[in-house]
C-alpha cells in the first residue's frame, strides 16, 4: 500500500480472475489459502453497520482506500474527501477485483458477487477495522504523539534519537521521513491516512521496535487518522496561526488540537506533556482530564520540567534541567530559544515514560539535528547560512529573533508563501521578516495551483519598508542575489522549505532543494572567506 504495506502475495494471487471454464477454488493449495483468508466479519462489529448487502462471511485478501491501489480480494473504503468523492471510484475498485466495498452510502446500481456495507461515517470505520485488521500494533508500543504548530519534527526525531540504544530501534512518523525498523522511507504527508499509519505501527512492531515517535497534525486529528490509536505519551509544543484555510479560527485549532488530549480521539494517553509558556498550553493543561497524568515544561517557574540558566550563542545552547527529583548541566548543538523548548519537551515526554534524566542528558550531546530545521550550510563562506523550515510568522519571528540576537553583521531573509493555503498569514509572514532583517528576498516557495502574484500581492500587504524588501519570482535567483548580497560577519536564512527536495507547481512537481542550490551556487561564484 504506497510501498509501506506489504501485501500478501499468495493471497492476492488465490483472489485473481480465472477462465470461465474453471471454478474457485481449483487446488489443495488455493482451498488452504481460502481457508487462512480473513474475513469481513471479523473486522466488524454489529453497531459499526447501518445495513449491507451480500455475503459478510467472506474472505478478503486485504485493504484499500485508493481505488488504483486495489489488488484482487481487497475491501475498498469509498472515502468522502474535499476535492473527491471515494464513490465515484467504486467502479473502477470492482474492476481491479474488490470483492467488498465500505461507503457511507450504497450505490444505486450494484455489482453481483460484491459485498456492500454501509457505516455512518466511511473514515471513522477505516481507522476501526485497519486497528483490527493489523491487530493492534499501537498496544505493542510505547506510542509518543507529538502536535502543536511549531516544533514537532525536531521534537519527534529527538525523542527517537534519546530513546534510541545500540541495540534498540525507536520507529518514526514524521515530516521528513518514516522509519519502519527494518528500512527508512521518505514521507510524503506528516501524518498519513489511518490505513498506513497501523501498517507502518505494524512493521515497526513486527521488527522489533517498542517504542515509536509520531508527528500529529491537526488535519491527521481532524480526520479520524489517528482514532482509537493509544497513546502512551501527547505532547503539545505551542500554538500559532496556521491552516486557518482549513479551521477557520484559533479557537476550532486548538479544539482540534486538544482531542489528543482529552479522549477527542477515542482514547487517552497516559501522560500529556504541555508547554506552559505557550498561552493555549496553559490553558490545555487546565483542560486535560483528572485521570491523565500531566507533565508541564517551559521556562516558567511553575513549569514540572523546567530550564534555568539558559545562554544562546551560534554554536549551541547551554542550560539546566530541572525537574522534580534533580537537575542537570546541558550543552545542546541547538540554537535559538524555542529550541529550549523543544529539547524540554522530548526531555520531558522521555521523563514521562521513566528514562533516566542523566542518560537523557548525556545522549542529547550526540544528537545530529535534524535535516532542514536550521541546517548551517558550510562551504567555506564568510558568512552564515541556515536552511529552515519555518513557514508561519510565528515561527519566523522567533528564528529571526533569535539570528538578530547572535548576528554580528547583517541579517539577510529568504523567504516565500505557499499557495492554496492560508491566505490570511502571507502579511503577516513579511511583517515578521521587515520586523528583524536588514533585508528579504521574498520569493516563490511552492505556488501549487494559485498565481505567484496573488500570492505576492498577498504579502505585500504586510510591507512597512519597501526599501529593505524585493520580489523575485525565481527562488534560485532570489538566493543567488542575497548571496551576492551577504559579507562577513553576516548571517542569511533561507526559509520556508527545509528539508524539502522539490517545488511543487500547478501541474507539475520539479526537483528544488534550498541547501545544493546554495552549495551549487557558492561554488559557481567561489565565495572564500575575506
Amino acid at each position: 500500500m504506497i510501498g509501506y504495506l506489504t501485501p500478501n502475495y499468495p493471497l492476492v494471487a488465490a483472489f485473481r480472475s480465472l477462465p470461465k471454464t474453471r471454478t474457485r477454488p481449483a487446488d489443495r493449495v488455493t482451498r488452504e489459502i481460502f481457508k487462512m483468508a480473513p474475513k469481513l466479519s471479523n473486522y466488524f462489529q454489529e453497531e459499526d453497520i447501518r445495513t449491507s448487502k451480500g455475503d459478510l462471511d467472506r474472505p478478503i485478501s486485504g485493504l484499500a482506500m485508493d481505488s488504483r491501489r486495489v489488488m484482487p480480494g481487497n475491501l475498498f473504503f469509498a472515502l468522502p474527501g474535499r476535492r473527491a468523492d471515494g464513490n465515484s471510484f467504486i467502479d473502477e475498485a470492482i474492476q481491479r477485483g474488490a470483492v467488498a466495498i465500505v461507503a457511507e452510502k450504497i450505490p444505486s446500481g450494484t455489482a453481483a458477487r460484491v459485498t456492500y456495507i454501509q457505516v455512518a461515517d466511511a473514515r471513522r470505520a477505516l481507522a476501526q477495522v485497519a486497528q483490527r485488521y493489523f491487530n493492534f500494533p499501537d498496544k505493542s508500543l510505547e506510542l509518543v504523539g507529538v502536535t502543536g504548530t511549531n516544533g514537532k519534527t525536531t521534537v519527534t526525531n529527538l525523542i527517537k534519537h534519546l530513546l534510541s540504544t545500540s541495540t534498540q530501534r525507536v520507529g518514526l512518523v514524521g515530516t521528513v521521513n518514516y522509519d519502519l525498523g527494518a528500512r527508512v522511507v521518505p514521507s510524503y504527508r506528516t501524518t498519513p491516512e489511518s490505513l498506513e499509519l497501523f501498517g507502518m505501527l505494524a512493521q515497526m512492531r513486527d521488527a522489533g521496535c517498542r517504542q515509536a515517535a509520531m508527528e500529529v497534525s491537526s488535519h491527521g486529528i481532524d480526520q479520524q487518522r489517528v482514532l482509537g490509536m493509544q497513546f502512551g505519551v501527547t505532547v503539545f509544543t505551542n500554538l500559532t496561526r496556521d491552516h486557518l484555510d482549513y479551521h477557520k479560527t484559533l479557537d476550532a485549532y486548538f479544539e482540534v488540537k486538544s482531542r489528543l488530549f482529552n479522549g477527542g480521539i477515542g482514547t487517552s494517553p497516559r501522560v500529556a506533556a504541555i508547554n506552559l509558556d505557550d498561552p493555549y498550553g496553559r490553558r490545555l493543561a487546565a483542560e486535560v482530564p483528572q485521570h491523565v497524568r500531566v507533565i508541564t515544561f517551559g521556562e516558567s517557574p511553575d513549569a514540572v520540567v523546567r530550564a534555568e540558566n539558559v545562554q544562546l550563542n551560534f554554536k549551541g545552547t547551554s542550560l539546566t534541567v530541572v525537574w522534580p527529583e534533580g537537575r542537570v548541566q546541558i550543552e545542546s548543538p541547538f540554537i535559538g530559544r524555542y529550541n529550549v523548548s523543544n529539547l524540554l519537551a522530548a526531555f520531558a515526554a522521555c521523563y514521562a515514560l521513566g528514562r533516566d534524566p542523566a542518560v537523557i542528558a548525556l545522549r542529547l550531546k550526540s544528537f545530529p539535528g535534524v535535516s532542514g530545521r536550521m541546517e548551517r550550510i558550510e562551504e567555506g563562506q564568510a558568512f552564515n547560512v541556515l536552511v529552515d523550515y519555518a513557514h508561519t510568522d510565528d515561527a519566523l519571528r522567533n528564528a529571526l529573533g533569535m539570528l538578530r540576537a547572535i548576528t554580528p553583521g547583517r541579517l539577510f531573509v529568504v523567504f516565500g508563501c505557499g499557495g492554496n493555503r492560508d491566505r490570511s498569514k502571507r502579511p503577516l509572514m513579511t511583517a515578521a521578516v521587515q520586523e528583524f532583517a536588514d533585508f528579504a528576498w521574498a520569493t516563490a516557495d511552492n505556488p501549487r495551483g494559485e498565481a505567484l502574484s496573488q500570492i505576492f500581492t498577498d504579502m505585500k500587504a504586510g510591507v512597512k519598508s519597501p526599501a529593505q524588501i524585493t520580489f523575485t519570482e525565481d527562488r534560485r535567483h532570489a538566493i543567488s542575489l542575497a548571496l551576492d548580497a551577504a559579507g562577513p560577519g553576516d548571517c542569511l536564512l533561507i526559509a520556508g522549505k527545509g528539508h524539502e527536495t522539490y517545488q511543487e507547481f500547478a501541474d507539475t512537481i520539479v526537483p528544488f532543494d534550498d541547501r545544493q542550490v546554495v552549495r551549487e551556487l557558492i561554488g559557481i561564484k567561489s565565495i572564500k572567506p575575506a
